[in-house]
């Protein structure tokens, strides 16, 4: 009984990454979340022999972060930029940290700052002169900003040495850690300008996963179920 109950908690836990998954399936720059499975502490039951070991079921555990390259698609609006190979925008967190996003949907706030569309500002900060129409602001492949020909700074693409290591802070963000490892300037980030990166979700492998996942819950459930019937029929036998 306890074996098959874990096994429902770890199937619960495989189907809400799935869930998960596919909400967002359409959010530019979203990561798909890749769930593990491990065995339980083993040892010997009472009623088995001495050297019998008896597991007592998995659990899940997130592996990481799936770095297949999203879509490339053009969104016409001159503040997006896509990120065509591996790597992180750098952002600050509204509470001082740094944070790390695909979500290239940027934006200029009221002082000419470049930000996320959540109003993170982009790291090392690039402004260009209050009131500067979007139309008017050009970002090159290596992430430099111009505006009429003249530069206002450098948008940086940075990476870890261990994504699946980096922590999730939502709306696509994550945090590095000390298991990620220091962040690393992409010398050739590559970024195309008026298009975003789409999520890496693939939606028929992730509803074919959930199918799974919900026999392996109802069959673990069951197993419950014959158990509690079978010592309802002993204690009326007893």
């Amino acid at each position: 009984m306890f074996s098959a109950a874990a096994g429902m908690e770890a199937q619960q836990a495989q189907l809400d990454a799935i869930s998960n998954d596919v909400a967002n399936a359409s959010t530019p720059g979203y990561q798909a979340e890749e769930v593990g499975f491990r065995d339980l502490l083993y040892g010997t039951g009472n009623d088995a022999p001495s050297n019998a070991l008896v597991g007592a079921g998995a659990a899940a555990s997130t592996l990481g972060w799936d770095q297949t390259q999203g879509a490339v698609t053009q969104t016409g609006n001159p503040l997006d930029v896509a990120l065509t190979g591996p790597g992180y925008l750098e952002v600050r967190q509204p509470d001082g940290t740094v944070g790390l996003t695909r979500n290239g949907t940027l934006m200029l706030d009221p002082a000419g700052r470049l930000t996320t569309s959540l109003g993170m500002p982009i790291q090392p900060p690039v402004t260009v002169p209050a009131g500067t129409p979007p139309q008017n602001v050009h970002i090159a492949a290596d992430g430099t900003v111009s505006v009429a020909g003249r530069g206002y700074g450098q948008i940086a693409v940075v990476t870890v040495p261990a994504p699946d290591k980096l922590l999730p802070q939502g709306n696509s963000v994550f945090a590095p850690s000390a298991a990620s490892g220091a962040l690393r300037r992409v010398t050739t980030p590559g970024l195309q300008q008026g298009a975003l990166t789409q999520s890496n979700v693939n939606l028929s492998a992730d509803i074919t996963e959930m199918m799974g996942t919900e026999q392996a819950y109802g069959m673990a459930s069951k197993a419950i179920a014959f158990e509690a019937q079978m010592g309802q029929i002993a204690a009326t036998i007893k």
